[in-house]
């Protein structure tokens, strides 16, 4: 077990490098089983989900292996298992997509229900109501395991999703890149790594046009080959960087991410008080700490992402005035708030909407990461207090940010992981 230790009140000064995006890269590398080669994916973050997928491929019957510490290489040519229920499945939300490969690639699977961050409920209703319409049977009796079976190929069907939900687009996605017919996904969402993940299938030799839009069209490919891809930046942890920059006063250049990814963000941290100068694949962030209140709604892609609102909240807690955050995604994401109060914040949650009266300071607290990116918000509000401040449960930041110590360190922030004895 493992804690961080930050002193607080230190300006973050320097350069950045961000890593490939964890959202793309958890549902490209299951989507690798569905080709019949060789997959080379570049720009890989290395965080605790993309080696917990690696090790069910290789139950799976795959080879995979690192290259260097962002080279990733899987020969999907031997797999010959659909069952994944091994205890790495059930750690990960995003093995929900190894339903959509192994539907794709074998016509059944078997997968351990996902786990991941709980911050209240996250239906995969409109995951299984795609893989239905494109012929699927799927057994739900046992509470552990979910098992999908088709009578010979899945087929190509007009698929109307009642939410925009991430998951299922990708998901249906996968699975309708080798599906016989042509698939139609309609209100699909729109995020980056949606966009990243029907590229990857392109690249493989799928069909896959209007990613990015609310309409999807697949054309199914009898048999999809392996290639190399480059997974896009990290928004999210790019956000993360250009927020702790804001909280501490700190003039850092974060580099190797899309800017166009970051407008949301962006256009809140100006209206904050924040200098914002960008580049081709780079954004500057200059704050005097000297920060204003704003309001925040999370939304679906363009919108404000809401794997940024734990950060965001955090910053708004030592921004002057009032200022209001409402959760349109996830229903319970707030779970994280008593441990951020222990910082001396100042906020009341009234369902959805949480209302943030700024401070001037923050104080030192021992706290605990709740969920991934509330472990985030932790790291941030800890920059800005005075004294040492401890993190615990930091297992969840290691999911979704690599090296995030060092990182830190390297920009001026007084942080060090410690081993519990």
């Amino acid at each position: 077990m493992e804690y961080f230790e930050i002193n607080g009140q230190k300006k973050l000064k320097g350069v950045v490098s961000i890593n490939g995006a964890k959202n793309a890269a958890v549902a490209i590398i299951p989507a690798a089983i569905v080709a019949n080669g060789v997959s080379v994916i570049e720009n890989l973050p290395t965080i605790e989900d993309v080696t917990s997928l690696m090790k069910t491929l290789n139950l799976l019957g795959a080879k995979c292996s690192l290259n260097d510490e962002s080279t990733l290489i899987i020969d999907a040519r031997k797999v010959d298992s659909y069952v994944a229920t091994d205890d790495s499945v059930r750690k990960i939300r995003a093995s929900y997509y190894l339903m959509g490969a192994l539907l794709g690639r074998f016509g059944r699977a078997e997968v351990a229900l996902p786990g991941g961050c709980n911050f209240g409920e996250r239906p995969i209703d409109q995951h299984l109501k795609g893989f239905r319409m494109m012929g699927a049977k799927i057994d739900t009796s046992d509470d552990r395991i979910i098992k999908l079976e088709v009578n010979g190929r899945l087929h190509g069907a007009n698929i109307y999703l009642d939410v925009a939900s991430v998951g299922a687009t990708i998901n249906i996605m996968i699975a309708a890149a080798t599906a016989s017919g042509r698939t139609v996904i309609e209100n699909a969402a729109k995020e980056p790594h949606i966009v990243d993940t029907a590229n990857f299938l392109n690249m493989l030799g799928a069909n896959i046009k209007g990613a990015g839009t609310d309409i999807i069209r697949i054309q199914g490919m009898d048999r999809l080959h392996g290639g190399e891809y480059t997974i896009i930046p990290d928004q999210i942890e790019a956000g993360t960087y250009m927020i702790c920059g804001a909280i501490t006063g700190g003039d850092i250049t974060v580099k190797n991410l899309i800017p166009k990814h970051m407008d949301s963000l962006t256009a809140k941290l100006e209206e904050m008080g924040c200098h914002i100068d960008e580049g081709d694949d780079y954004i500057r962030i200059v704050s005097d700490g000297k920060l204003c209140a704003t309001n925040i709604k999370t939304m679906v892609y363009p919108g404000f992402p809401t794997d940024l609102q734990p950060q965001i909240t955090a910053l708004l807690a030592v921004a002057e005035g009032t200022s209001r955050v409402v959760e349109n995604v996830w229903e319970n994401r707030y779970q994280y708030i008593d441990e951020l109060k222990k910082f001396g914040v100042n906020v009341t949650i009234k369902g959805r909407e949480a209302i943030i009266k700024g401070v001037p300071r923050l104080k030192s607290a021992n706290v605990s990461a709740t969920d991934l990116r509330a472990g985030a918000a932790m790291i941030i509000a800890s920059l800005a207090a005075e004294g040492k401040s401890t993190i615990d449960n930091i297992r969840f930041i290691d999911r979704g940010y690599a090296n995030i110590e060092d990182k830190l360190r390297a920009l001026g922030a007084d942080i060090k992981r410690v081993s519990k004895n």
